[in-house]
């Protein structure tokens, strides 16, 4: 994902010009200003930038344009449950996930709510990742509501600027699963890669840009055979939704999610350089709503999808080569019944319907989603919160 590229010394003095400018800001606008890079790319960016800039993605018009999710009158409740014992240290954790917050919600209660870098539940955190799954929910939403007819429709029967593609193969549920064998490189370390270069494809006139750049991608395996990781098929998918619904994906999550939901707080959605939302990344909430659309999730989607949907969309679908893991629509799943959304930095999502129990993660990693030490630690965390629930209820 690229953030529009503005020097800091045009920025401040197109945006700052006197100190009154200037203090008009809020803090987390100052803090991007003070470290904004000049690197276009932010999976380039340094800590510190990330730092400041994954609190402030929404708070300056002149680096991304965003649209904005807004919360219904009464907030759902996240009532204060009796402390978890946990049996580990929790400071020690949040510093080794350069953990921005931290939210456990069991039972519908909060059983642990901790912050660190300066964050607090004031805030809006970028999501990265975590953003496919509340597309994935649209699309299940769209299809209750008419506006898919079905997941073995192909995607050029929604998007006719695919039609002469590889994609003239693909079903919508290839599309979710990413299955579609469309050939594309998620590798974040390689500037070359597709997740790199995508945003920065020019497209041909009156096409939007995502699509322009998809459709002259090469088969890599017959579609339905190979499953292969790709945020520019998620956001497709958005695309896919807004065409077939009529409505920006801000306003369609609005009505279907942000609302009943019961969230607290506007959310914004990041848009691409041709007015989408990025519907594989860039919804910036606070720790509380995102456990919020989790507790959504795991009480069945309040009415807005498909009876069957949620079963089918945190099960597994496809075999990602990981023993007890595998890949739902959308989700994360695992083999006990739990499912995750994941954000390449350390943003997260589980949930776990056996326990009741939903983790929120905001964090920076240092090492992006392969980080080799601190992903396994939060899978390890989500191990002992599970085994502190199973001791609390004697089992």
């Amino acid at each position: 994902m690229r953030v529009r590229h503005v020097l800091l010394g045009a920025a401040l003095l197109l945006g700052l010009a006197g100190t009154a400018g200037w203090f008009s800001l809020d803090k987390e606008a100052r803090g991007l200003l003070l470290t904004l890079p000049t690197n276009r790319d932010i999976l380039f960016w340094s800590q510190p930038q990330r730092d400041a800039a994954f609190r402030a993605m929404d708070r300056i018009a002149l680096l991304a344009k965003w649209r904005t999710m807004q919360p219904g009158g009464t907030p759902r409740p996240l009532p204060v449950g009796a402390p978890l014992a946990l049996g580990l240290d929790v400071d020690a954790y949040l510093q080794a996930q350069h953990a921005a917050a931290l939210l456990i919600v069991q039972g519908g209660k909060l059983r642990l709510e901790r912050y660190g870098l300066g964050f607090d539940g004031a805030g809006r955190w970028t999501s990265f990742s975590v953003a496919k799954s509340f597309t994935s929910t649209l699309v299940g939403a769209a299809l209750k509501d008419g506006f898919i007819k079905s997941l073995d429709d192909r995607v050029t029967d929604y998007i006719p600027d695919m039609r002469g593609s590889a994609y003239d193969a693909v079903s919508v549920r290839q599309l979710l699963t990413m299955t579609s064998g469309v050939a594309w490189s998620e590798d974040y370390a390689n500037p070359q890669s597709d997740v790199a270069r995508f945003n920065n494809h020019q497209p041909e006139p009156g096409v939007d840009a995502l699509v322009s750049y998809l459709r002259r991608l090469p088969r890599a395996a017959p579609a339905g055979e190979r499953w292969n990781y790709s945020t520019g098929e998620t956001n497709l998918v958005g695309i896919l939704v807004s065409q077939a619904s009529g409505k920006p994906l801000a306003q369609y999550l609005q009505e279907k999610v942000w609302q009943p939901a019961g969230m607290e707080q506007p959310g914004t959605w990041l848009l691409s350089k041709t007015g989408q939302e990025i519907s594989g990344c860039c919804i910036q909430a606070s720790a509380r709503d995102f456990a919020r659309f989790g507790q959504f999730i795991l009480e069945g989607g309040g009415g807005i999808l498909p009876a069957d949907w949620l079963a089918q969309a945190t099960r597994k679908q496809a075999d990602i080569a990981v023993p007890g893991r595998g890949y739902g629509y959308q989700w994360w799943t695992y083999d006990d019944g739990s499912y995750a959304a994941r954000g390449i930095f350390g943003q997260g999502i589980f949930i776990d319907p056996a326990r009741q129990l939903v983790i929120v993660s905001a964090a920076n990693w240092g090492g992006g989603a392969r980080d080799p030490v601190a992903m396994p630690a939060r899978e390890a965390f989500y191990r002992a919160v599970q085994q502190a629930l199973d001791q609390e209820a004697g089992r």
